[in-house]
């Protein structure tokens, strides 16, 4: 498909139905390489690489040069390796393999995460889960919907809304790995909640889904974590802000691509509520 070096609204809804199908095969990939068993290693950074996430990179990196040809692609293990383009007004953000730990333990909250950022903005998201056989996908102002996974596409979609925040039983999902004595505070903030610990982009998925209604990440984590999610997020009906309710910025080369800290929201009126 060509397009201009600003990808358009309406061209990112042109474009889910091949970037989905993308995803479908770079999961498919990921997961046949799960049973094989793969080699891994540490990155300086002390996180860990496998094959299976520089593998469903290439494979990513091959499609995206083909549907966006010339658009700059931002991805975590070319990132790692220093070999980060220019951006331009539009780009691509890709974690091939988030949740790595959750991977090699064998668990299913792994997900492999495409976005497209127009002007600072995530205006797409694809997000798949592949040991559960599902995608989640949405354009900002166009639609959100979940899948079921094929081997190389996804079919069955159903339109997905996020909630308004309930006056009994909400429930805030959060990192497993990243649970900190801020986020505890913020959560005491909101009063009775409970609470649901995972990995990876899934937390977006589950607040756009419906099924949870906030998701507080209040230390550093990579942009490439988190743009696909907030565009599905934004595209269901919720809000991902800055915890003083700014806009997070995305393209963010001078500070290596790290956003500082987010809340993801189901119902924006809680976060203005909470931020006012």
């Amino acid at each position: 498909m060509a397009v201009t070096s600003e990808v358009s609204a309406a061209q990112a809804v042109a474009l889910l139905d091949d970037l989905t199908a993308l995803v479908a095969r770079a999961s498919t990939l990921i997961r046949s390489m799960a049973e094989k068993g793969v080699s891994r290693r540490l990155k300086e950074d002390k996180s860990p690489v496998t094959a299976a996430d520089e593998a469903s990179e290439a494979l990513i990196l091959e499609g995206l040069s083909r549907l966006l040809p010339g658009v700059p692609v931002i991805a975590e293990e070319m990132a790692a390796r220093g070999a980060l383009p220019p951006l331009d007004a539009s780009f691509l953000v890709v974690d091939p393999l988030d949740g790595t730990k959750e991977f090699l333990a064998g668990t299913d909250e792994f997900t492999v995460n495409v976005a497209i950022v127009t002007r600072g903005v995530p205006i797409l998201g694809v997000v798949s889960a592949p040991n559960r056989g599902l995608v989640w996908r949405g354009v900002v102002g166009a639609k959100a919907e979940r899948l079921r996974m094929l081997a190389d596409s996804a079919d069955q979609a159903e339109p997905i809304r996020t909630r308004r925040w309930p006056q009994h039983d909400a429930v805030a999902v959060m990192s497993r790995s990243h649970l900190d004595a801020a986020t505890e505070a913020f959560l005491t903030r909101l009063g009775p909640i409970a609470r649901k610990p995972g990995g990876s982009a899934i937390k977006f998925c589950q607040i756009a889904e419906g099924a949870a209604d906030v998701y507080p990440r209040l230390a550093t984590v990579c942009e490439w974590d988190v743009a696909a999610g907030q565009a599905l997020l934004v595209a269901a009906g919720g809000i991902v802000a800055t915890p003083d309710g700014r806009p997070v910025a995305y393209g963010r080369s001078a500070e290596n691509f790290r956003v500082p800290a987010f809340i993801a929201w189901g119902d924006p009126a809680k976060a203005a509520a909470m931020t006012a």
